[in-house]
Formats: C-alpha cells, structure tokens, sequence
C-alpha cells in the first residue's frame, strides 16, 4: 500500500510553503510542552526541500524548542497542582512524571541533554524540571546543547543528501513509514510490560 509516498509528496509540498518557517517554530515550542509529534517530521523535509536554508531551519527549531522548554519548565515549577497535575492524570501520564522523577534523582541534568536529543519525550522532561525546581541556568544550557545537536545533525544530513536523499527516500518511503510503525507498535509492548 502507497499511503507513506503520498504523504511524503504533501509534506514535501507543505515544505516548501512560504509560511513553513513559522511553522516549523510553532511546532518546536509547542511539542517541548505536550505535542506528541516529533519537530524532526517538519524540519526534515524542511531541509531537504531548501538545502541552502537547512541551518536557518535547524536554528529556528533549537530556538523555539528551548523557549518551549521554558515554558514546560514555567508549568512545572509554578502551576503542577492547578493546571499540570490534573492535565497529566487526565491522559494517564502519571508513571511517565514518576519515572521522570526517578530519572533525574539518578542522573541529574544528563537527563535534560539525554531527552534533549534522543526521541525520548523531551516535553514530561521540562515539566518535570520545573516540578523540581531544577537550576534554571544549566537547564537553559544543557537544553541548548542537546537540542541543538539534534535538530542541526538531522539538518546536516538532510544538506548533505539533497536532491539524491530525497530521489532514495521517495523511493523506499512505504516500506521506511511500515518499518516504523512496527518498531512503534514493538516498543510499545515492550514499554508496557
């Protein structure tokens, strides 16, 4: 089934859309707080669409994903039992903030950098900061950091394939899109043990 090419077709086309940079930047502020769509899904076919802007759009995404971390973090730290708390149990989040919890109690602020860059919710990461009333300083630096190599390594790849990424990726896009839901599908059961 040719459901993966077709989308790659339309994201391709909204890529290259004019208003694609804002966007790009609303989506990374937003999926830092409760958006459960990785920035990489915009910012990818971003990059491949404009090559020459690929840096700019990775920039953007570093930018407004930490000022969303902030705000995450802003929820955490001043609003966790009137707003945060009730919005968390309402979508069954509980043991991920508990898990949090037990994370950074562990590593400390290598887990900002680690949901930061790998696709671990980055977003139960800055609430959970806040919650805790991490350092500011070091949660603004490391986010930067972790961010940063990210989104300009998922940039970076998509310059230095171009137009012959984007010529390979359409053409293995279905079976890539169906290898991905299995790996999603897998590690859900996996998680849920």
């Amino acid at each position: 089934m040719k459901l993966f090419s077709r989308l790659y077709i339309m994201v391709m086309v909204w890529a290259r859309h004019r208003h694609a940079p804002f966007y790009l930047s609303g989506t990374a502020f937003i999926e830092s707080i409760f958006w459960p769509i990785p920035v990489d899904v915009m910012l990818a076919p971003m990059a491949l669409a404009k090559p020459q802007k690929a840096w700019h759009y990775a920039g953007l995404a570093t930018l407004f994903s930490v000022l969303g971390a902030l705000f995450g973090y802003a929820l955490g730290y001043a609003l966790w039992e009137p707003v945060v708390q009730p919005m968390v149990a309402a979508v069954g989040y509980q043991d991920k903030i508990v898990l949090a919890e037990q994370w950074f109690e562990h590593w400390g602020i290598w887990v900002i950098f680690i949901a930061s860059f790998t696709p671990i919710p980055y977003k139960v990461f800055t609430v959970t900061a806040g919650l805790l009333h991490m350092a500011l300083l070091p949660f603004i630096v490391t986010s930067l950091i972790g961010r940063g190599m990210r989104f300009f390594l998922v940039a970076g790849l998509m310059r230095w394939g171009g137009e012959k990424m984007e010529r390979k990726l359409m053409h293995y896009v279905d079976v890539l899109g169906w290898l991905c839901i299995a790996l999603a599908v897998a590690a859900y059961f996996w998680f849920s043990k």
